[in-house]
């Protein structure tokens, strides 16, 4: 049996879903299987999928029933001591496996390791690290406030912690990851490796009616974990829900243009600091501020070409610096 199981969920991926297969291929850690879910993809993701020569690649297709349903799928074929996920178009650096696996057999109280997190734009260029974060053993109170894991691609697994708190919540669109990680935190130690390996792909064009469906999920996820927590937890849900309507701000301003968008966002903004007000000391709140200042006093389209050169020189500035 494999040491650790990679679960791949695949759906219309044709674009990227090569260089995600490579990236786990690279890992310096080589005792794995990697299973591949195509959740009926209707481009060439199969396709390209079954050219891909490893005896350690199994590929299972199915009829289209979302990413938790693929994840699934995928755990119940799976062998391995240790169980990872990653989204077909998000990478890995080669030490990912072998870092993260080496943390859980140093910490074996612990039931989950993850790292820290870099996001790239569509084309898979670099954009901006995430902050640093260093939360282990009792993560619980910490991950209540907002996922720090940020995505379904980072963390490693104990198979006895997943099946002892369960699989993915088939009903969930978004926020699925966060409500399985709530479940793992509430019994189990995380183990951080303090180093960026997950390269998280952000994707434009997100409709108004998806972060509708985001928002509805993901209160759905925080008000049944604060029905589980415990008493002296309570008084951090409304941080919990600041930072989501702090983030669908974000998004209503990153990825829906125009006037009606910018308003729903300040809305947003406003409910998040009225849930907090010291959220207002956070940088990406006093950025979302400027954002919406700039829109008030130029035209969107103007505002919005300001704020992608900004944010472009930013990004170049940190990669510069990083590389140097």
């Amino acid at each position: 049996m494999p040491t650790i199981s990679v679960i791949v969920p695949a759906y219309n991926s044709q674009n990227t879903i090569l260089e995600t297969i490579a990236s786990i291929q690279k890992q310096t850690f080589i005792d794995f299987e990697l299973i591949v879910i195509d959740d009926g993809s209707s481009d060439r993701t199969l396709e390209l999928i079954q050219t891909v020569r490893d005896p350690r690649i199994q590929v299972a297709s199915y009829e289209n029933g979302g990413v938790s349903v693929a994840r699934n799928r995928g755990i119940s074929l799976s062998t391995g001591e240790y169980i990872t996920f990653i989204d077909a178009d998000d990478l890995w650096t080669p030490d990912k496996l072998e870092l993260q696996l080496a943390a859980l057999q140093q910490h074996p109280a612990a039931g989950v390791a993850y790292s820290w997190t870099c996001f790239m734009d569509r084309q898979g260029k670099f954009f901006h690290d995430d902050r640093p974060i260093y939360f282990e053993g009792n993560v619980y109170a910490e991950l209540l406030k907002t996922n720090f894991l940020l995505s379904g691609s980072n963390p490693l697994i104990r198979r006895t912690a997943l099946a002892d708190v369960g699989e993915f919540d088939s009903t969930l669109t978004h926020a699925e990851e966060w409500d399985l990680y709530l479940r793992l935190a509430a019994k189990y130690n995380f183990v951080v490796v303090p180093k960026t390996q997950i390269f998280y792909r952000q994707t434009a064009g997100s409709a108004s009616a998806k972060i509708e469906v985001m928002e509805k999920d993901t209160i759905r996820v925080i008000d049944r974990a604060f029905q589980l927590a415990p008493a002296q937890l309570q008084f951090l849900k409304n941080q919990s829900l600041a930072h989501l309507y702090r983030y669908l701000a974000h998004l209503y301003l990153t990825k829906i243009p125009g006037a009606t968008a910018a308003r729903v966002a300040w809305h947003k903004l406003q409910m998040a600091i009225q849930l907090q007000p010291r959220i207002l000391f956070n940088r990406k709140v006093q950025t979302l501020l400027v954002k919406l200042l700039l829109i008030q006093l130029l035209s969107p389209k103007l505002a919005n070409y300001l704020l992608l050169k900004i944010t472009r020189i930013r990004a170049s500035y940190l990669q510069d610096n990083t590389a140097a």
